[in-house]
């Protein structure tokens, strides 16, 4: 797996690989986010480059802290008191409205939250 850059990190390798300034790099990414961030709800495609898509699964759920963010009641593996309940646990997407499953996750999680607190576990 690569491991992750900082944006510093990408704008010096964008800079060096263009042969371009680094405030030229900078402008260049922080407009392709803004791209993705304002149109690509389905995504985007570039010629050359291929499809931009915004994606959750950004805090995966499993059971090994080494290879997941959140446990099965997505509680963070390193933050007792941190809960997330949207689509970062969701390791794919399906084409439905996935609106009922973050409720029933999020209500979920409330409700192991609060059995933790009445029992001075959190």
């Amino acid at each position: 797996m690569a491991k992750p850059m900082t944006k510093s990190q990408i704008i010096a390798a964008v800079a060096e690989k263009a042969d371009i300034s680094k405030a030229q790099a900078k402008d260049a990414l922080e407009g392709l986010a803004q791209l993705a961030y304002e149109g690509a709800a389905d995504g985007f495609t570039i010629p050359g480059l291929g499809k931009l898509v915004k994606v959750d699964r950004a805090a995966r759920m499993g059971r090994n802290p080494n290879t997941s963010v959140l446990n099965a009641h997505n509680q963070a593996h390193d933050i007792a008191n941190l809960f997330i309940t949207d689509g970062a646990s969701m390791t794919s997407s399906a084409c439905q409205n996935p609106s009922l499953t973050y409720m029933a996750l999020t209500a979920r999680a409330a409700n192991y939250a609060a059995e933790k607190m009445r029992r001075k576990e959190l």
